[in-house]
């Protein structure tokens, strides 16, 4: 599994990627992190707000800091 932080370095971006990493911790799972900072790389995947959240390549949220409990939860769907 692959998960990438975008976000140019905002608070919600640095926060975001905190409790990703505590939800790759509590999940047990094998999971490759990247913190994307790169815009244009962020507009490859249409996020106009950041942070956003991609997993295995798909956008499953943008503009919000998610809790533990939700990335968990987008990380078994």
């Amino acid at each position: 599994m692959k998960i990438e932080v975008l976000g140019t370095g905002c608070s919600k971006c640095i926060a975001l990627e905190a409790v990703v990493k505590e939800a790759i911790a509590k999940s047990g799972k094998f999971v490759q992190l990247e913190k994307v900072d790169d815009i244009m790389k962020i507009m490859e995947y249409q996020v106009i707000s950041t942070p956003g959240l991609v997993i295995d390549g798909k956008v499953v949220s943008t503009g919000k800091l998610l809790s533990v409990d939700e990335v968990l939860a987008f990380m078994k769907a």
